[in-house]
């Protein structure tokens, strides 16, 4: 498996792209998402779901395809720091 680096969580990525004069309770109702929602994200405790991704890409003006790589990189990289399940490979075909 490829050496990866701990990237950040994408809640903590947007969390750059915020105002700071702006609520959290602000924010939540522009994304049309609650608050709780919104801070399970920003906090890092819940993934960034594809309807999500699309919304924050309507917010900040960037893509959802960087939120969902974004999400996919922190994903991997936590699954990475614990031990290889076992997995028997496939047989190369000849």
């Amino acid at each position: 498996m490829a050496r990866m680096f701990n990237p950040p969580h994408p809640g903590e990525v947007l969390r750059e792209f915020l105002p700071e004069d702006m609520t959290i309770e602000e924010v939540a109702r522009r994304l049309g998402v609650s608050r709780v929602q919104l801070s399970r994200v920003l906090n890092g405790r819940s993934a960034i779901s594809a309807e999500m991704a699309i919304r924050i890409g309507l917010l900040t003006g960037t893509t959802p395809e960087s939120w969902l790589t974004g999400q996919m990189k922190w994903d991997l990289w936590q699954v990475s720091q614990k031990p290889l399940p076992p997995v028997e490979p496939l047989p190369h075909a000849a």
